[in-house]
C-alpha cells in the first residue's frame, strides 16, 4: 500500500514524521508531489494564479491535517481528495449558482498520448507541438466529471476506485466516467490527427 520514492520513505511515512514536527518530511512531500498537484489545477481551471491559489489551500489543509491523518489509502489518494475538493470549491465560489454538471470550456492536456521524450527532429517538434494543442482542446471539451475522472487517473495515478472514493460517486459511475472520457478523446484524436 505505501509507495517507496527511489531516494527516500514512502510518503505515509514522511506524513507521520511531520505530523511528529519533522518539518524536512513536509518539505520532501511538497516537492514529491507539488507539481502534479499543480498540473491537476492548472488543467482543470486554465488559470495560472488559480492554480497558484489552490496549491497553497491544499498544502496549508495538509499540514493542519497532519495530526489527523492516517493512512488508510495511498497519501496520492488522499492528497488528490484534498485537491478535488478545493477545486469544486472554486467552482462554487466563482459560479455560485450554477451547477458543477454543466460543460465549461477552459483547458487541460491529456499527456498520456504524447511521446514522453521529445524528439530531436523538428518536424517531429512540431507535429507533437500541434498534437499537444488538439489535447488541450480535447480534454477541454470533456464535461466537468469526465474531465475531473481523466485528470485524476492521468496526473494523480488513480485507479477507478480511488476516482469514486475522491469524487464521492459509486465506482461504477466513476469507471462510466472514465470511459465516457477516453472515447470521446480517441474520437477527437482520430479524427484530428
Amino acid at each position: 500500500m505505501f509507495r517507496m520514492a527511489e531516494n527516500g520513505a514512502a510518503d505515509e511515512v514522511l506524513m507521520s514524521r511531520f505530523a511528529g514536527g519533522d518539518v524536512l518530511a513536509f518539505e520532501t512531500l511538497y516537492r514529491r508531489h507539488e507539481l502534479k498537484v499543480w498540473r491537476y489545477f492548472y488543467r482543470s481551471v486554465s488559470n495560472q494564479a488559480t492554480a497558484d491559489d489552490l496549491l497553497q489551500e491544499v498544502w496549508l489543509a495538509v499540514s493542519q491535517a497532519a495530526r489527523r491523518y492516517r493512512p488508510s489509502a495511498r497519501f496520492t489518494t488522499w492528497l488528490f481528495t484534498l485537491a478535488h475538493n478545493r477545486l469544486v470549491d472554486a467552482h462554487r465560489r466563482a459560479r455560485p449558482m450554477q451547477s458543477l454538471d454543466v460543460a465549461r470550456d477552459d483547458g487541460v492536456a491529456w499527456a498520456d498520448k504524447l511521446p514522453d521524450v521529445a524528439s530531436a527532429d523538428p518536424a517531429n517538434q512540431t507535429e507533437s507541438s500541434q498534437n499537444m494543442h488538439i489535447l488541450l482542446s480535447a480534454v477541454s471539451a470533456l464535461p466537468p466529471e469526465q474531465r475531473t475522472a481523466f485528470l485524476l487517473q492521468a496526473e494523480g495515478e488513480f485507479s477507478v476506485e480511488e476516482i469514486a472514493h475522491a469524487t464521492a460517486v459509486s465506482f461504477e459511475t466513476a469507471k462510466s466516467r472514465l470511459r465516457y472520457a477516453r472515447a470521446r478523446l480517441q474520437q477527437v484524436l482520430q479524427e484530428q490527427v
